[in-house]
Parts: structure tokens; sequence; C-alpha cells
């Protein structure tokens, strides 16, 4: 089985209790590599790491960490085929979705590349003539990333890119179901010529590995992207050493077909919402909102389409949709669709993982549940699985409050022709990303995050580079006079 130390500084280095975690092929269901189990001694290392390598790279001028940022998007290029390969195979997701994430991935650091340049503060303009007051950007030092397993490097890079941009280093812990590639990944910042500790990579668990970094008193910004329990956790430790936090959480989001949309477009744009992916995506489109009027013909073309979905090997190109990455998502998603059958949800394309356990590994069939009601756990609860909950509208206000009625608040989609609707939906849903006539559709130039459950802060866009900066106000008195009285505000 193939081996994966830590990625500190510029070296492979082994576990201090030489402990080591298998990594699953979800396909088989079998372990195929393993991988270093950190704890508090390794996060130690890598901390250090990342804080000596700080004020090197933190000085280093706006052009030279663009240039390094844009001969980083270079290596990436180079090796994207590796990469791609190696996530799929760790995840389940399909090759081709891999394929696209990493060969643009380079333009991400490439974009953040000219973003150094733009980290600008401004004069304030006072009633004190004789004070010249002006702001600057600074970093906060050692930021400590926390990606989920679903898209390892991809999320990881939503924080790391514009987290390097502003002059931090960072400590990255993978998900103990998807680190692989997230150490192949950090190997690569050595070959674009970055300095030794400003990315490094500590894998294992998240109640040892990742609470040792989130707890370590250098650490100074922790981003957390994973379910909503485990934010509590981790906003909960980074609160004992006052450390700001960016939560990237799940959600429920909403995909609303109005009569008037162009329902072909519509239904591809729900299966790219929940299918794609095997539905482990935070974005995931898992209810459908479909006017009364349309709702027959819009979900027996969704449940005709999810019905002929090819199920197989992620790593062959013709694979549409692979398996789930974990065991327990598999038998939630069941649970769950059984409770909504019992409830009066009918299922018209997939239902039970048990059809297609010939298969072996963890795939679970493409679901579609009609008759669904907004308050159904499998309406309000993320299953992180392609299953679909279709729920009827019959107009505006009502698709708007099915909508907002949920704990989560990241996404929605939105389909019709009329722009006056558009706008006014866009305007009414509770939601940080609301597509129109479109789904699952991200930038590096816009920013990303959610409200609600779905977490706070904002990565990616000129939002998520200030985030990985603090504004510092910097005062000087001009005037030669002497200093008044000491005990009045001035």
């Amino acid at each position: 089985m193939e081996r994966f130390e830590h990625r500190i500084g510029s070296d492979d280095v082994p576990p201090a209790k030489g402990e080591y975690l298998p990594t699953y092929n979800p396909v088989t269901a079998e372990p195929w590599g393993e991988i270093a189990r950190g704890t508090e001694p390794d996060v130690d290392q890598a901390v250090s790491a990342a804080a000596k390598a700080f004020p090197g790279w933190g000085r280093t001028p706006p052009s030279g960490r663009a240039e390094l940022l844009w001969r980083l998007g270079d290596v990436i290029a180079e090796h994207a085929e590796d990469l791609a390969r190696l996530e799929s195979m760790d995840i389940g997701k399909v090759i081709r979705e891999m394929r696209g994430q990493m060969q643009g991935l380079p333009r991400w650091y490439r974009y953040f590349a000219g973003q150094t340049h733009t980290l600008q503060g401004s004069v304030i303009p006072l009633d004190k003539p004789s004070v010249f007051n002006y702001t600057r950007r600074d970093p906060f030092g050692v930021v400590a990333i926390i990606p989920p397993f679903n898209s390892p490097i991809l999320l990881t890079s939503f924080a790391l890119a514009p987290a390097l941009a502003a002059g931090n280093t960072a400590v990255v812990k993978p998900s103990e179901h998807a680190s692989a590639a997230v150490v192949l990944f950090a190997k690569l910042f050595d070959e674009a010529g970055f300095p030794p500790g400003a990315v490094n990579v500590v894998t294992g668990l998240g109640h040892e590995a990742g609470d040792a970094l989130v707890g370590h008193p250098e650490v100074r910004k922790v981003v957390f992207t994973g379910g909503v329990e485990t934010a509590k956790r981790v906003a909960a430790r980074a609160a004992e050493g006052v450390k700001p936090t960016i939560l990237e959480l799940g959600g429920k989001s909403a995909n609303i077909i109005f009569p008037d949309a162009d329902v072909s477009s519509a239904v591809n744009g729900v299966i790219a919402g929940i299918f794609a992916a095997a539905g482990q995506t935070c974005l995931a489109g898992s209810r459908l909102l479909v006017h009364e009027d349309i709702a027959d013909r819009v979900v027996e073309a969704i449940s005709e389409r999810a019905k002929t979905i090819v199920l197989g090997d992620p790593l062959e190109d013709q694979t549409e949709m692979g398996p789930v990455a974990q065991p327990g998502i598999r038998d939630r998603a069941g649970d769950r669709v059984r409770e909504a059958l019992a409830v009066g949800a009918v299922a018209t394309a997939g239902g039970q993982p048990e059809s297609v356990a010939d298969r072996g590994g963890w795939f679970f069939p493409p679901t579609v549940l009609d008759n669904v009601s907004n308050d159904m756990s499998v309406a309000r609860e993320e299953l992180f699985g392609p299953v679909l909950s279709a729920i009827r509208f019959s107009d505006e206000d009502e698709a708007v409050t099915i909508a907002n009625d949920s704990p989560f608040g990241l996404a929605a989609g939105l389909w019709t022709r009329d722009l006056n609707r558009a706008h006014r939906m866009a305007d009414a849903l509770d939601a940080s990303f609301v597509w129109v006539n479109t789904y699952r559709a991200l930038s590096y130039a816009s920013p990303f995050g959610g409200r609600k459950l779905s977490g706070y802060g904002r990565e990616l866009g000129r939002e998520g580079l200030l985030e990985f900066t603090q504004t510092k106000s910097v005062w000087i008195e001009t005037s030669e006079e002497p200093m008044g009285d000491p005990f009045v505000l001035r």
C-alpha cells in the first residue's frame, strides 16, 4: 500500500508516534494506501515551520508573491492529470469533474497573483489638520486550513490562494478520508519555489490533529469547511485563543422552477445540482421547488434522466456518477429516504442502496422523491448524497416561503424567463448564492460563503482576499507643538 507522510517545511515527515490510518477506495471499499496519523507533536512541528517562514514571506514584495503564485499555476498544469486521478480514486468523484477542476485550478492562483498588488490602505481625512491618518492591510501570520473530503485540493485552494497572496503562511489538515492528493499538492509549492514552511500539511483525525491545530497558540486564523456540529467545536476551540474563523458549512438549497422556464435547461440544471458529484457538495440543489402547473412533467423528465445516469468506476471517462465517499453517507441517505417513503413520499427514481449492492463499494442510486413536504427530515437535513426532494408550490410568495424555511442559507437556483421575477426572487431569497437559469457555477473572482447554519466569512474574490488581512490604522502627528493635557482624550 502507498504511504503518505506529513509535508512539513520541504520534507516528508513521518508521524511522531509512528502510526498510520488507512485510506479507502470507495469503489471497492478496500484500503489502497495509508496516511500519517498526526498528533500534537506533528502539528507543533508544522506550525513552527509556518511561523518561521512567515516573516520572510509576509515581507516579500507583492510582485515576488505574485511571481511564485503564477509559477505555481504552471506547475499545477503540469501535474493536473496525476492530481485528478489521485483525487478521483480517493473520493469517488468522476474523473471528468476532477480533471476539469485541476485543469482550471491554475487560473485560481493566477487570479490571486494579480490581487497581491491590490492590498491598498487609505488616507482618512480627520478634523485635526495636523494629524495624518492612514490604514494598511497586514497578514495574520499562520493560518490553519481544514478542508473537507469532497474536493480537497480545490476547497483547500479557496482559502490557501488568498491567504498566500495576502502574505500569510499555512498549515493544512485535510480530511482523514481524502488526504493523499493534498499531500502531493503541497509538494508542488516547493517545485514552484515557495520558501520552505510557507505551506505545510499534517494529516490525521479531527479530534487529534485538527484540534491541536485549531488550538495552537501560534495559529492566528482558522478556516474550516465541513459539517455544522464539527464547526461548533472548531469555533469554540478557536474562541479559547480569540482567533477569528471562517466557517463554510452545509446547505439544503432550493432549485426553483416556474412555468415560463426553459424546462429542458432547468432539468439539466437540477441534474447538475444534485447528481453531479453524487450530491456531495455543499451547494447541492437537494430541494426541487417546482410550480404545480408543470410539476408532473418536470419530475418525470428528471426521474427518467436519473434512471439513465451511468454509475461506475469514476476513473472511467464514460462514468457519470461514482460512489459516495464514505459508508456513513450512504447509510444516512438510505435512512432518510426510508423515513420519507414511510410518511408519504414516492420514489420516482432510485430509492435504496440495496438496488446497487451488487456493485460493491459505497454506491447509492440517483434518487428522486416526489410528494415531499418541507417538514420531512429528507427536506431539512443535509444528506450529502444523490437524493432530490420534489416539493410543489402554487405562486411566487409560496416558493419564497418554502425556500427560506430552512436552517441553511447557502444557495438557491431560479429558472424563469421573467426578468422582473428574477430580480424580485433574488432579493427575497435568504441565500448567499442565487443562480438564475444556471446552477453550480463558481469563479475565483466571486466571493463564496454562507449565512445561517451555512456559516460565515468569505473566501475568493476581493472579499475573500481581505478576509486574510487585518487593518492597521496609523496616526502621525505632524505638528511640532508639545503634547497637551495627558488626561484628555485627543
